[in-house]
């Protein structure tokens, strides 16, 4: 036991606190969150979740107390902070990335669970049903239309037919993911050309190994893949093989473009969730949510140095262009 509790932490990431949970007040509400790595996408989710909760009237320092636990990309350490967490007893306690919430699912019993950024919760064994959830576990889902993005692809490489994915084959919902941009390339002329990488070590050279064999890449929301970006990058840029996302935040890291949801707003959504489980919402009343639209995000920097040229209507249709 002190040893688990010694691993947890060392990879606390508090808002305003560090350590374990002090005496609370019993006005005061506990939130505990807990993500497998960092990497912006899933910070802007918990900064997001934070101002939502704020939104709703639970503020840090008044009635509020948040915990966060970083993994740190370790399954065991995961592990640990769930069972952590189910020993502090927060009121709500928070999953961002499918194996947080697998991992909280497993060692929360009862306790209500929110999940964040989870793009297939059924195929995860989160939920069954996603319009009535389980009694104690609901949350918001990343979960996306692959035609779009491949259809971009298709127009600014009219000549692409193979898509490299990079992907984690033991996390659920990347296989789930892989295996939906499959059936929709199929449909649209693409051979996807899948290149396993089992940890983040593992990533660059799975990059690699697409050089020659695809047209361009594709990554899912793959927090293994994504918290490695830049190694993708750079194969991308000497290859160049031009590197798409479905995370709007790798954009900003050096992606050519993606179509993919605001993942700060995606917060916000999941707080409210929270917020309303804390006001004694029943969780089987809150439906699994997929918020917001797709938004263009693109990088005119990367698009060239990989040699992809973005044509004036694409761009003018962007949210973001960085340029």
């Amino acid at each position: 036991m002190k040893k688990m509790m010694l691993a947890a932490a060392a990879s606390a990431t508090l808002f305003g606190l560090a350590g374990p949970l002090a005496a609370q007040d019993a006005t005061e509400k506990t939130v505990a969150i807990t993500y497998i790595v960092e990497h912006p996408a899933l910070d802007a989710v918990r900064e997001g979740i934070v101002a939502g909760l704020a939104d709703a009237g639970f503020t840090e320092g008044k009635n509020l107390k948040v915990v966060a636990r970083s993994a740190q990309g370790n399954m065991t350490t995961q592990t640990q902070i769930a069972d952590e967490f189910a020993g502090l007893k927060p009121d709500v306690a928070v999953g961002i990335s499918t194996p947080s919430a697998q991992a909280l699912k497993a060692s929360m019993g009862d306790s209500p669970v929110v999940f964040a950024a989870v793009t297939d919760p059924v195929a995860a064994g989160l939920v069954t049903d996603k319009e009535k959830p389980e009694a104690n576990i609901t949350g918001t889902s990343d979960q996306q239309d692959y035609a779009p993005m491949l259809s971009l692809i298709k127009t600014l490489l009219p000549e692409a037919k193979k898509i490299g994915v990079i992907y984690n084959p033991g996390e659920a919902n990347s296989v789930a993911q892989v295996d939906g941009m499959k059936a929709v390339g199929e449909t649209m002329g693409f051979t996807i050309v899948d290149s396993p990488a089992a940890q983040s070590t593992m990533v660059p050279d799975a990059a690699r190994n697409l050089v020659g064999k695809a047209d361009a890449i594709l990554l899912p929301t793959d927090n293994s893949v994504i918290s490695v970006l830049e190694a993708i990058i750079t194969v991308g840029e000497r290859a160049k093989l031009p590197v798409f996302t479905s995370d709007t935040e790798s954009v900003e890291r050096g992606a050519v473009a993606a179509l993919g949801f605001n993942y700060g707003e995606m917060g916000k959504v999941t707080g409210k969730m929270v917020a309303d489980i804390l006001n004694g919402t029943p969780i089987a009343d809150i439906p699994v949510v997929v918020p917001g639209n797709q938004d263009l995000y693109l990088n005119m920097k990367a698009a060239a140095g990989m040699g992809v040229t973005i044509p004036d209507d694409v761009k003018a249709s962007a949210k973001k262009v960085i340029e």
